[in-house]
């Protein structure tokens, strides 16, 4: 697993990891993953659709419950992890790594500030 210092975490269980400065990839954390149990489904948004911060942009399905994806950030999603359609495992041994799940190109660089840093999304998670 990467280290988390280059995470930053929305409050609805999502991170981002910045590729380059207009390029992120995004995916559910690992405390999430740890809540949902085996997750068994993700449900992409299409490329090229525009996600909008704190709006539900697909869905994860787990054994235990299906629950919302709510976009960290606003942008336009290039890639999806095609690998997770053949592999879903990859989600459950790795979700802030080889499980993530949208690349975007992101729409509004401020948005970073209001996410929240690892010591922040612990404090939050009060775990």
């Amino acid at each position: 697993m990467e280290q988390q210092q280059n995470y930053l975490f929305h409050s609805e269980h999502l991170w981002v990891r910045k590729i380059d400065d207009h390029h992120m990839l995004v995916g559910i954390s690992n405390y999430a993953k740890g809540q949902l149990g085996d997750i068994v489904f993700v449900d992409f948004p299409d490329i090229g659709s525009e996600i909008v911060q704190g709006v539900p942009f697909g869905v994860v399905e787990s054994m235990k419950v299906v629950s919302d994806l709510i976009a960290p950030v606003c942008g336009t999603v290039i890639e999806t992890n095609e690998q997770l359609q053949e592999e879903i495992a990859l989600i459950n041994e790795d979700p802030q790594g080889g499980g993530w799940i949208l690349r975007i190109k992101l729409t509004d660089p401020s948005q970073l500030s209001a996410l929240l840093s690892d010591e922040q999304y612990a404090a939050l998670r009060d775990d």
